[in-house]
């Protein structure tokens, strides 16, 4: 069995066990936890993970967020004087951020309480957002459960993504191989 087989039947024996609804926004964020190299692959079975929510009888809406740094940026006033100075534009990321949270509160709010929204394309986050950032602003909306593709490592409870960046503590569910 390879290790994304391996992966799968973890994360389908997660979202089969019955879901308390009562429980803190961080206890509804279950991180899937692989090495960056499986990034393809994992992109390519998403549909798989899919069909096993389904199996367990939950909703489950995609939000990919591999383009969403180019598409805000084509869309900022200030994006050609950005690239010509990048270290002057620290706002940016402020800015940034505010918009991508926008953008995964809104998948949240459509989804009900017994639905999985899935983050895809976190790792092109990697130097404009920290992930911890993102989870912490879009807590307080997560109804039923949001599942994080993650490309890195989770060991006692910390997080580190791509395996670059110093880690950070998190109670999410880590689901791995």
């Amino acid at each position: 069995m390879s290790k994304i087989d391996d992966l799968l039947d973890r994360y389908e024996e997660n979202v089969s066990r019955p879901w308390r609804k009562r429980v803190d926004g961080s206890q509804k964020v279950w991180f899937v936890v692989y090495p960056p190299e499986y990034e393809r692959e994992i992109r390519a079975r998403t549909g798989e993970f899919e069909m096993a929510t389904a199996r367990a009888d939950h909703g489950w809406t995609l939000c990919d967020l591999t383009t969403a740094f180019p598409e805000w940026m084509a869309q900022h006033e200030y994006r050609d004087r950005y690239f010509e100075e990048p270290s002057g534009f620290d706002f940016i990321k402020e800015d940034f951020l505010a918009d991508l949270a926008d953008r995964v509160q809104n998948a949240l709010v459509e989804a009900g309480e017994d639905e999985v929204v899935a983050l895809t394309g976190i790792g092109t986050l990697f130097g404009f957002v920290h992930v911890s950032d993102l989870i912490g602003e879009v807590e307080p909306e997560i109804q039923g459960r949001l599942v994080v593709f993650f490309p890195g490592r989770h060991e006692q409870n910390t997080y580190r993504l791509l395996d670059a960046r110093d880690g950070w503590d998190y109670l999410a569910m880590p689901i791995k191989a």
